[in-house]
């Protein structure tokens, strides 16, 4: 029987086994979610700030809810006696944010952001029954609920009274939020028509009137002739109305 075949496995296999326990302990050390290196402590302390932050900026009496994620399972954080939170800079106080842990005071000084869902739970404006885009909103149509105030950048309307007339851009489930997004913008006057100019400086106003020369949709500079016939560049801001700073 030829045995070399298998004593040249075996000896390669001892040869790895040799390497493999030759090799520095840092490499054998097996890789643990960086999120279970955060004391409890250090997420409540984070969650604890971006509670404060979005309650500052919260309706009153609205609830705030504040739930924490995890960190890229792939960092690895070295051991921190000290862990000091902060909020970085352009975070949003609401919605899918983050809070910024700092290591100052360890071995391996190390700084990384926690992800952090802020919901911010108040009354608002929501529509009573699934509405198609076009549709034009009239009080019957619209009730009260809580709703969360964070689930877009936009706050959500709190007067119905407001909503009296408008018209619906796209389409809304029952039961949503009406936000400035889902409307139409408004057309405050139309080409030709006789608007009133308010011109706003330091400390005055100059009011006169003039012709329209382009519509005047909210949200949307328009086009206007002076009685003098300059032409100048406004907002409008309400029926027949346009303001300018000077």
């Amino acid at each position: 029987m030829n045995l070399r075949p298998a004593l040249t496995r075996i000896a390669a296999a001892a040869r790895w086994t040799r390497a493999f326990a030759a090799l520095p302990a840092c490499l054998l050390t097996v890789a643990v979610p960086a999120a279970a290196q955060l004391t409890p402590q250090t997420v409540a302390e984070a969650v604890a700030l971006a509670t404060e932050a979005a309650a500052a900026l919260a309706p009153p009496g609205a609830r705030v809810l504040a739930s924490a994620g995890t960190l890229d399972t792939r960092l690895r954080l070295a051991p921190c006696a000290l862990v000091t939170t902060y909020l970085p800079a352009g975070s949003p106080p609401w919605g899918r944010t983050r809070v910024g842990l700092r290591c100052n005071q360890g071995a391996t000084l190390w700084n990384v952001y926690l992800p952090v869902t802020v919901q911010v739970l108040a009354p608002a404006v929501v529509v009573a029954s699934a509405l198609p885009a076009g549709a034009q909103l009239d009080p019957s149509q619209l009730g009260q609920a809580e709703v969360d105030w964070a689930a877009a950048s936009a706050p959500p309307f709190t007067a119905a009274e407001a909503l009296n007339g408008r018209v619906l851009a796209r389409p809304v489930a029952a039961g949503q939020a009406l936000r400035a997004s889902d409307l139409q913008p408004r057309r405050w006057f139309a080409v030709g028509d006789t608007v009133r100019i308010t011109a706003r400086g330091a400390g005055f106003a100059i009011t006169s009137e003039g012709q329209a020369l382009t519509p005047g949709h909210e949200g949307q500079p328009a086009r206007v002739r002076t009685d003098s016939g300059r032409i100048v560049v406004g907002q409008p801001v309400g029926e027949r109305r346009v303001e300018l700073n000077l």
